[in-house]
């Protein structure tokens, strides 16, 4: 199985940027897989935020964070990363990582992190 491990969520304020990471557990499992980022505000809907696909040639990004977030992957470290700017109040949610064959915003991805929660102060 794909372990996806995330880190780098914190408590920020509006303007400021942040940037979380995924390593998945093990880089064979891992490979061939498009990777992305949803998140989930409390009270709401799970909502996909951003997905790369395995040749890192095709990203796909919300209309909410469009301009503002970037994806990006290392494949030497089995990584993903969401950097984030120009970070809003309403971008406060929990954040999880995912991969699997497709990750879009219309089907489950086969994998999930856990979470890391991302939480931006007025």
């Amino acid at each position: 199985q794909v372990h996806l491990v995330e880190s780098g969520g914190g408590l920020v304020q509006a303007g400021d940027s942040l940037r979380l990471s995924c390593t998945a557990s093990s880089g064979r499992t891992f490979s061939g897989n498009a990777m992305g980022w949803f998140r989930q505000a409390p009270g709401k809907e799970r909502e996909f935020v951003t997905a790369i696909s395995w040749s890192g040639d095709i990203t796909v990004y919300a209309d909410s964070v469009k301009g503002r977030f970037t994806i990006s992957r290392d494949y030497a470290k089995n990584t993903v990363y969401l950097q984030m700017n120009s970070l809003k109040p309403e971008d406060t949610a929990v954040y999880y990582c995912a991969a699997g064959r497709v990750v879009t915003a219309s089907r489950e991805p086969d994998y999930w992190g856990q979470g890391t929660q991302v939480t931006v102060s007025s």
